[in-house]
């Protein structure tokens, strides 16, 4: 496993991933019922911006520093911050696992998985000291096998995020349009979220197109991006599909990701959408 999520945490994508996560636990949250948030490529959960990167200064750090007015934001930023006290780090960026553990309310529930022993005992150690046993759950496993063994939840309500590191996207993409539909097939009524690289538009649109037809319910596109999405840098922007999009979270993406873009000091190339993939142009 060459990938590292060290070298990339807090960064823009980071932020605009969390900020949407973290959206939709609060929409769930509206119903008094509990779910699950089950959580197939998990990771340490969190990580020291003691001496920051670069990606952070640009992401988490600048957010950090700008004026914002979106309750999204605003959320995200009073639960990194409830996070680092919590866990008594002040430099500490949370990953979604302990993010969206922060969150939770009693009656809900979380399955950390986590394919990599170091990362999955770190992660167990904070997320013992979040909450206890009977809430969150954190297995040492590969996460497209096991979404299986966790779906569907008892409480019949939840939220299945998919974060892979796409070493090898054309590939990460087959098998994440996969669980998508394992998660819908097993739970038709869960929220199913997948968080992906934009960096080369047509391969990302064809996708997205694919997963419509495969998946065969309602599939929200939201990306944020700070370059050209022509372009030849590394990563240009930052996307997610979430099937079963809960009530007005598009509608809200409009108002809060243009706020991100700005926040993080995005140019004329960059910008924000959110949309139906039946309204998407192929």
């Amino acid at each position: 496993m060459k990938y590292r999520h060290s070298f990339h945490a807090g960064n823009f994508a980071d932020v605009h991933k969390h900020v949407a996560l973290l959206a939709i636990v609060a929409a769930l949250k509206r119903k008094d019922k509990g779910f699950l948030f089950l959580d197939t490529h998990a990771g340490r959960g969190s990580y020291d911006l003691s001496t920051p990167t670069a990606e952070a200064a640009a992401g988490i750090a600048r957010l950090a520093q700008a004026q914002v007015q979106a309750e999204e934001l605003l959320t995200y930023l009073a639960t990194l911050a409830a996070l680092r006290t919590a866990l008594r780090h002040r430099h500490l960026y949370g990953g979604s696992p302990l993010l969206t553990l922060a969150s939770l309310r009693p009656q809900d529930r979380a399955v950390f998985i986590e394919l990599q022993g170091s990362e999955a005992h770190q992660l167990e150690e904070a997320a013992q000291a979040l909450a206890s046993p009977t809430q969150v759950r954190v297995e040492r496993a590969d996460g497209y096998q096991r979404l299986k063994a966790y779906l569907p939840p008892p409480e019949r309500r939840g939220l299945t995020f998919i974060d892979p590191p796409y070493e090898e996207t054309q590939a990460e993409f087959t098998r994440v349009t996969g669980a998508l539909a394992e998660c819908l097939r097993r739970f038709p009524t869960g929220v199913a979220a997948a968080w992906y690289p934009v960096k080369d538009e047509r391969t990302t649109r064809a996708w997205q197109l694919l997963c419509a037809r495969t998946l065969g319910v309602p599939l929200l596109v939201a990306e944020l991006w700070l370059f050209r999405r022509d372009s030849r840098v590394a990563l240009n922007g930052s996307g997610l599909v979430i099937a079963n999009p809960p009530h007005q979270i598009a509608e809200r993406m409009a108002v809060w990701q243009p706020q991100l873009v700005a926040a993080l000091g995005g140019g004329a190339d960059a910008g924000s959408s959110a949309a139906l993939v039946s309204e998407l142009q192929p």
